[in-house]
């Protein structure tokens, strides 16, 4: 069993949770959350230990505990079996609400990765781990939030914050109500009293710690590049309807049109997949590159091959890490939803955006996957922005650090 050796921060971390058996470590991507976490879990020294977490991160967790944790029992809990005694229980979140089994757990510590999985509260998985009784509660989580405090309320309950909901949405959360096809839904527009809502999460055991107040790591670079647009996008946008690849796209409500838009200004943009070409073969170096639409997938994987260049996939599918961890020349294609958010892949410090996520909290992870501990080397970004299209309205967006559906409401009420 290999020795753990913890950062001044990771264990100043822990110090400040000392006291308390329920807490939050909402630690910036790459300060060492998983490390954090796993020694609270042993401090607490409960019998039994449920870690929920992405099913892309069931086997780190699993090589985690083994490395450094081996005198615990550790299980991947894929099917009923019987629970021992010193036990870490490893389970994803699509699964844990499907195993009923569970709720029987007693004295028990629960920790959650990336407990921002929990922020829908009618979700099954949020609603399975409320109903739990575990003695302790650790939560992990670099952007508990993604800047949209509304969906952390589920985690105080978790941390022991007796508050309603009623309570908490009229003290800090700032809503409107709009009407949308003739029914009256209330929208967040802002927030309030945030520095009170910071300071009564510490007192209920949460740590909050930025990336740049403990940790002096490389520039970041971000490189806008412009790929011209389509006649078929402006077509498209005139429109809303079009043939293409014997396919016909029908933008008849919003969101099919915001869809389309974004699909015809990448998969189906000749242009930036040449300007992609352009960029893979001015570097021999590792290359990130993120995407969103399985036809992208398919278009640059294809391409890469062509090239000879050696490629890694991680999507819900597949998590393939082969080449990005053995040849220097290797292209890796990641899927934001499985691989934004836990990666390590500090061994490349250079990312491509062929496409822009909607979400701003999975934009910001996916920088951290190469900007972390361990990366010694300037980080560039690389956005193919086509232009004169919806690709541009996005990236200001996120830039803003909001979620671009957020402005699509924004615009219908309009």
């Amino acid at each position: 069993m290999n020795e753990v050796k913890l950062l001044p921060h990771q264990e100043k971390s822990i110090a400040a949770t000392k006291d308390f058996n329920r807490c939050a470590y909402y630690l910036d991507m790459g300060l060492g959350k998983t490390f954090v976490g796993s020694e609270k879990l042993k401090e607490l020294d409960a019998n039994v230990n449920l870690i929920i977490c992405q099913k892309s991160k069931l086997q780190d967790w699993y090589e985690h505990f083994k490395t450094y944790y081996s005198d615990y029992n550790i299980i991947i809990y894929n099917k009923k079996v019987a629970i021992k005694d010193k036990s870490i229980i490893i389970i994803n979140y699509d699964l844990v609400w499907r195993r009923s089994e569970l709720l029987e757990l007693e004295d028990f510590t629960l920790m959650l990765d990336e407990s921002s999985c929990i922020k829908n509260e009618k979700s099954n998985r949020t609603k399975f781990i409320l109903k739990m009784k575990p003695s302790n509660v650790i939560l992990l989580s670099g952007t508990p939030t993604g800047g949209k405090y509304e969906e952390l309320y589920s985690q105080c309950k978790l941390l022991g914050w007796k508050i309603s909901k009623k309570a908490f949405w009229d003290t800090y959360i700032v809503t409107k109500k709009m009407d949308i096809n003739g029914f009256s839904i209330p929208i967040v527009i802002g927030y309030k009293n945030i520095d009170r809502l910071k300071e009564k999460l510490r007192e209920h055991g949460a740590i909050f710690m930025k990336t740049e107040e403990v940790l002096d790591l490389p520039e970041q670079i971000d490189n806008v590049i412009k790929v011209e647009s389509t006649k078929e996008y402006k077509k498209f946008v005139k429109n809303r309807l079009i043939e293409i690849d014997d396919k016909e796209l029908v933008g008849d409500t919003s969101l099919t049109k915001l869809l389309y838009q974004r699909q015809l200004a990448s998969q189906y943009n000749s242009n930036k997949t040449s300007k992609l070409r352009d960029l893979l073969e001015s570097t021999n170096d590792r290359v990130i590159i993120f995407y969103n639409f399985n036809e992208e997938l398919k278009e640059i994987e294809d391409m890469c091959i062509r090239m000879e260049r050696p490629v890694s996939v991680v999507n819900g599918q597949r998590k393939d890490l082969i080449c990005y961890e053995k040849d220097q020349e290797s292209v890796t294609l990641i899927q934001y939803q499985a691989g934004a958010m836990g990666l390590n892949l500090q061994l490349s410090n250079k990312i491509i955006y062929f496409s822009l996520p909607l979400s701003s909290e999975l934009f910001e992870q996916s920088k951290k996957r190469t900007h972390r501990i361990g990366q010694k080397n300037t980080c560039f970004y690389y956005y193919l922005i086509t232009d004169r299209t919806i690709e541009e309205k996005i990236y200001e967006v996120l830039g803003q650090r909001r979620d671009f559906t957020n402005k699509l409401f924004e615009e219908l009420e309009v």
